[in-house]
């Protein structure tokens, strides 16, 4: 699937539920939102179906997603029958990590052996203060758990927020010195007119935080990224350490150029950009009995309106209005 600027499209987000045992600060407004029913979300043959289709088209990499997909009733069973599709080469799933020290198990033996965990916070009061109220030993459990079921690789996502966890990003470091895993800092973005991060902190560049890193640690770029499914991270191996590190900079300098996904929503929408508001219904086609062939019609439909690139600026008080990220899948 090429889109209007050359780019293969192969890569599709699964948001599989918006629900979440986690508040967190920059991801759900101030006020809550309000939660899908039971038969506003994508039943799980029907993401089978979806999922089936774009293989045949080209996708070749899924990543599931939520909300939080483990507080989904049967997506261990959902996630066994997605290893199942023909073609598919590359599946992983995104977690708090609050569930997984009961699931990685029956994770690890639905097939999935690639993870990423959100974790914005080594320190107790900051973490709950972020999700509003999480447990930050439940987590580290999870990945402990993680590691001794054998996931390979371990990817740790933090959001970086000044004058919040900027401070925390050499104990991170640490993480991949020490373990195997791959801890990946993502700048912060201001988008769903996010109140709720206004006693928090703020956005925090890139290039400051790897200036901050070089002064303790010499980082060695990992330029060989064939068959590697690391995405728009740019990853380095830290001098004597275990793990990798990896930088996601969508606002200060964006990827666009090398975009090679569509996120398919909890309802059923075929969103062509994280943010951009563009998105193709596919719940109602589903619903309506439609037939694979209308199904490529409507892939081919998003993959033509995804945008040259995203119009976040890269300013401290960015705020871009549209879904909030629990609603899209992040």
């Amino acid at each position: 699937m090429l889109d209007k600027f050359n780019r293969e499209i192969n890569y599709l987000r699964v948001s599989i539920t918006d629900r979440c045992n986690l508040h967190c600060r920059y991801c759900r407004p101030k006020e809550g939102i309000s939660l899908q029913g039971h038969d506003d979300i994508l039943r799980y043959e029907e993401i089978i179906r979806v999922v089936s289709v774009a293989v045949k088209m080209g996708l070749v990499k899924v990543r599931v997603t939520g909300g939080e997909p483990l507080v989904r009733r049967g997506c261990v069973d959902f996630l066994s029958r997605l290893k199942k599709i023909e073609g598919l080469q590359d599946i992983s799933l995104t977690t708090n990590g609050i569930l997984l020290e009961e699931f990685a198990q029956k994770i690890f033996d639905a097939g999935i052996s690639r993870i990423n965990i959100s974790l914005d916070s080594l320190n107790r009061d900051k973490y709950s203060h972020i999700t509003n109220g999480g447990d930050l030993d439940a987590v580290l459990r999870g990945i402990a758990r993680a590691e001794e079921v054998g996931f390979s690789p371990i990817k740790i996502n933090t959001v970086v927020i000044k004058g919040f966890n900027d401070d925390e990003a050499l104990d991170f470091v640490r993480l991949a010195l020490d373990k195997p895993f791959q801890v990946r800092f993502i700048e912060l973005m201001r988008v769903g007119q996010q109140t709720n991060l206004d006693d928090v902190g703020d956005y925090m560049p890139t290039s400051q935080l790897i200036d901050r890193i070089k002064k303790k640690y010499e980082l060695e770029p990992i330029k060989n990224k064939k068959k590697r499914f690391d995405g728009p991270a740019r990853i380095f191996k830290i001098k004597g350490g275990r793990g990798e590190i990896g930088f996601i900079n969508p606002v200060s300098d964006h990827f666009c150029s090398t975009c090679n996904r569509l996120r398919l929503t909890s309802d059923g929408k075929l969103r062509v950009c994280l943010l951009n508001e563009k998105e193709v219904d596919l719940k109602k086609a589903l619903r309506e009995n439609c037939s694979d062939e209308e199904l490529e019609g409507l892939f081919r439909e998003a993959v033509l309106l995804k945008p040259k690139q995203h119009d976040l600026i890269c300013t401290e008080n960015t705020l871009k209005k549209c879904r909030h990220m629990s609603a899209i899948g992040g």
